[in-house]
This record gives structure tokens, sequence and C-alpha cells, in this order.
């Protein structure tokens, strides 16, 4: 590659973006839906003003492409693909006007070759390809506005300004219908504006406030659905916050390494030096102080509710942070790359980082798709080694749940249970339902015999499969079968497992069970959703 300049970092911004969204068109092709895009499906398929646990943009995304590239992971997956190319231009052209091109191309190759914006958020069917895309389109009419560029502020005509916030207002309220983490651009504009002296009148003019007025219309829908339910949504993600009882350091220590982790080590530990060079750059830099204060807040939020909150292993929600700080990390990259004495050690940095992201997501989608790893890989890396037979069987490789299970289609079709109108699918595990449905194409209604159905509670109502039977399909845990399930049935039976192959070997065991005649229990089942529901309540709240 030739030395990037001014002159052609557009040229070779491009080109990275063309080439990475081809590679993402085959990666989301021929790879399977994980445990979440699974869980999400059935929403595309149901669309409505909003839904359980998310906004509603990226479902009417996902209805929209599956009408027309079909049903199929690559037309699930499109629009996040699509918009991760938009989101990578974007991030050229904003960091173009806080500091340089150059700077705008290193800011995009890296953020295409750390591991959660790579593959995760760039080709997954989950909120965070729309919401990054809005987010950074907002800020880009931001900078805009305000004028922080590197090349000082320009004077706006009155009918410009007030043309821009409402550009504004338009793609927050779309950032908004994509997912609640809009709320720290929000709040971190508004800081940004108060702490910097000649960005204050800012907070006399109309304009900020009707942006803000103009993206609650266009949230409306989020607002309605749950009003009409509880506002079941904002308990739901609010609760995540909630103290889990005393401080966990364990939890806040998992959730920083894991963040290094998903961006990788290597780039996580540059991400956070600009953001403390943020900091000290905050009352000399315009563009620093705007980084800083958008990046800083869902950065410190989401790591400090560790303390007490058991987030588990969410570690991209501080990606929308760490996007803003791959600009003045390109930035730094520019200069490292001009200055002799740290050109060498920063390029051979970047070939590392390329070469192993590269090599990585290789032989990770090729395991995926074919599970070769288990044949000719070494077997300590897969946890095989030194086992017996039996208990290799017992082992399950997580990166099954990226495989499609087909195996389920098969038995449903050998068996009739396809095409017998009378009888509805069933599981045990809101992420198990989705992956049942995802193989069955949302063909049968399904039910989710827990007290944590999530979503799937609103997009079926079950009391339209009453005196049924159902397939319920289990993953190991048959008490919840026995406690949960039985009392809905006459009678089950469990019927030979569903084995779900891949590349020919035997990776997981299903457990099914036929039930008949589907039922209010005798006994009251307060615990459960969906005895709310068939008792004429909603399945949440009162």
């Amino acid at each position: 590659m030739k030395k990037i300049t001014e002159a052609n970092a557009a040229f070779y911004t491009l080109l990275l973006i063309i080439v990475t969204f081809i590679i993402r068109l085959l990666v989301a092709a021929y790879t399977g839906l994980g445990i979440g895009e699974a869980y999400y499906f059935r929403g595309a398929l149901h669309l409505d003003l909003s839904y359980f646990d998310q906004p509603p943009l990226f479902f009417w995304l996902g209805g929209l492409s599956i009408k027309v590239l079909g049903l199929t992971n690559l037309g699930l997956r499109f629009p996040s693909v699509l918009l991760f190319a938009g989101t990578s231009w974007l991030l050229f052209l904003v960091t173009k006007k806080l500091f340089n091109a150059s700077a705008g191309f290193w800011a995009v190759l890296v953020m295409n070759l750390s591991a959660v914006f790579t593959i995760p958020i760039a080709c997954w069917f989950q909120p965070d390809a729309p919401l990054m895309f809005f987010w950074l389109i907002s800020v880009y009419f931001i900078v805009e506005v305000l004028s922080i560029t590197n090349e000082g502020r320009t004077k706006l005509s009155p009918s410009r300004v007030y043309l821009l916030w409402f550009i504004i207002g338009i793609c927050m309220g779309l950032a908004t219908l994509s997912k609640y983490h809009v709320i720290f651009l929000f709040v971190g504009s508004f800081i940004f504006i108060a702490a910097n002296k000649n960005q204050r009148h800012w907070l006399r003019h109309p304009g900020p406030y009707m942006a803000v007025l103009i993206s609650f219309i266009l949230a409306f829908p989020v607002l309605y659905w749950n009003a009409e339910n509880n506002w079941v949504s904002f308990v739901f993600q609010g609760s995540r916050a909630g103290s889990s009882g005393g401080l966990h350091p364990d939890w806040f220590l998992r959730s920083v390494i894991g963040q290094s982790l998903w961006l990788l080590p290597w780039f996580w530990v540059p991400l956070i030096v600009q953001l403390v060079r943020s900091l000290k750059m905050r009352n000399q830099s315009q563009s620093y102080s705007f980084l800083f204060w958008t990046a800083i807040l869902p950065l410190v939020f989401f790591t400090t509710v560790t303390l007490w909150s058991d987030l588990q292993y969410h570690f991209h929600w501080q990606a929308p942070g760490y996007l803003m700080l791959f600009m003045p990390l390109g930035y730094s990259i520019d200069q490292h790359l001009n200055d002799p004495r740290k050109a060498t050690r920063t390029r051979r940095w970047l070939i590392f980082s390329a070469c192993f992201t590269i090599i990585t997501i290789g032989v990770l989608t090729l395991h995926e798709v074919t599970g070769f790893w288990q044949s000719y890989g070494p077997k300590w890396a897969v946890s095989l080694h030194d086992k017996t037979e039996a208990e290799k069987a017992q082992e399950i490789d997580p990166t099954i749940q990226g495989v499609d299970y087909d195996d389920i289609t098969t038995r449903f079709e050998k068996e009739g249970w396809m095409n017998n109108p009378k009888i509805f699918a069933g599981t045990t595990r809101w992420w198990l339902n989705g992956k049942v449905d995802w193989a069955l194409k949302g063909k049968k209604d399904i039910i989710c015999f827990n007290d944590d159905p999530r979503n799937i509670a609103f997009l079926i109502n079950p009391n339209s499969v009453i005196g049924e039977d159902g397939i319920v399909i289990d993953q190991g845990s048959p008490a919840s079968v026995k406690n949960d399930v039985t009392p809905f049935f006459d009678s089950i039976k469990q019927l030979p497992d569903i084995i779900i192959m891949r590349h020919g070997r035997a990776e997981l065991h299903l457990q099914v069970y036929y039930c008949t005649h589907f039922h209010v229990p005798a006994k009251p089942r307060e615990d459960l959703p969906l005895y709310h529901q068939l008792t004429g309540r909603p399945p949440f709240g009162k």
C-alpha cells in the first residue's frame, strides 16, 4: 500500500470498505445465527411498534430485508452489513472533520480490525449496527452545526442552522429507535456545550431543543408500546443495572478484561490512552473535548454498574464510547507514522493486528462451519484431551451455538410434525427457543415454558394453541421439563434425542418430549408469564 496522504485517504478508505463489505457478506451468508440473533428472528416476522428488550428499528429492517432477499441468514443480516459499511464511511468523514483525512483512514482500519466491531456488530442481526450508523450520522451533523472542526469555526446562515438541527433530530430519533444507548449521546453533547464557553450560547438557542423534540416524536412508537405493556421494556433494561446485593469487584474485573478481549488488548490499551489524552486536552481542543464527553458516559456507566449488577458477558454495551475513541486513535497513528522514531514500530503493530484479525476470523469461521478443529486442531484448545469417549460425548464446543440446528427441521419433517397444524413447538429456555424457532423458520407457533420468556411472550398468543399437542425441546434440564412443562399437558412422553450434527460429527443432544393436550394447569403458576397469559392477563406486570 502507498503512503496514506490527505489526497488518497478517501480512496483507500472506500477500497477498505468495499473489501470488508464483500467479506462480511460471505460470513453473513455461510455462518449460522447465534443465540441472540435466532432469538430476535421472530420479531422480524412479527412487526410491531416496539419490543420487550429492544426498540423496533432493527426488527423493521430485518423484516424488510427478508421480504426482499428471502428468509435466509444473509437476508436477515444484510441490513447490519450494509449499515456498518456506512458507519465506516461516516467514521472517516467525522475524523476528517475533527483531525484530518489520513487519521480518518486509520480510524476506519482499526475499527474494522477490532474483534467486537468487525463481526458481531458489523454482521450479526442485532440492534448495534443501526445504533452505530445513526449515532455517527448524528455526530457528523452535530460537529457541523457546532463548528467543531480542525479548520476552526464557520459562519452558518440561520436557515442552515435550523436545517442542521432538524436533521440531527431525525438522526437521533432513528438512533433512539435502534437502541436505548443513544441517551449517552444526548447527555454527552449537552455536557460538551455547557462545558465550553464558546458553545454555551447553544443553550439559549431553540435548535438543540427542537432536535430533542423531533427525536421524542420519532421515538413515539417505543413510548406508546411500553405504555400499553406496563413499561416492561424500560423496567427490564433498568433492572439490569439494579443491585444484586453487595459489591462484586470480580464482576467489575470481568467487565474490564472482557472489554479488552472483545476489542483486542492491543487496541483497548491505546483506546484508553486516547480517553486519558482527551480528558487532558479537553480545555485546549474542541475536538478532544467533544470526543471525551461523548465517549466517557457509556464507558463509565456500563463498567461501573458491574460493581453491583451482574451484566454477565455483555462487553459490547460500551461500544459506542469506544467508537468515538477510534477517531483520536486514528490521529495518533497518523502522527506516529510521520515520526521517524515511531513509524517502524507503528507499522509492525498495524501489520500484526491485521494478520491476527484476518487469520483468527478465518480459522473461527471455518471451524464454525466445518468443525475441523475437533479432528485436526490441538485438542487442548477444545478441552478434548485426556478424556474418555463418554466424557467427550458430553463436551459441548461453544461454536456450535453459531451453527443452525437444521437437524430439528429434519426431525419435524420425518415425524410429520411440520405439516400438522395441531402441533406447536416449545422449549424450556428463551435462548433455545430462538434456535428452534430459526430452524423451523417460524412456521410453527412456539412457546417458552420458563419464568424468563422475554420477547417471545409478546409474539405468540398461547391461547391460540389451547387443546393442541406440543413438541417440547430441552437441552439438559429435565427438572425444568418436570416443573414447568408437565403441568400444562395431560401427558408427556420422552422421545429419542435430536442430535445436532456438524460435518458428520455429533455435536449436541437435544431432548424431545411429545406433550398431549395443552391446557391451563390445575394449580396456579403465578411464577410463569405463560400462566398469566392463559388466564387473561399480560405476561409481565399487573
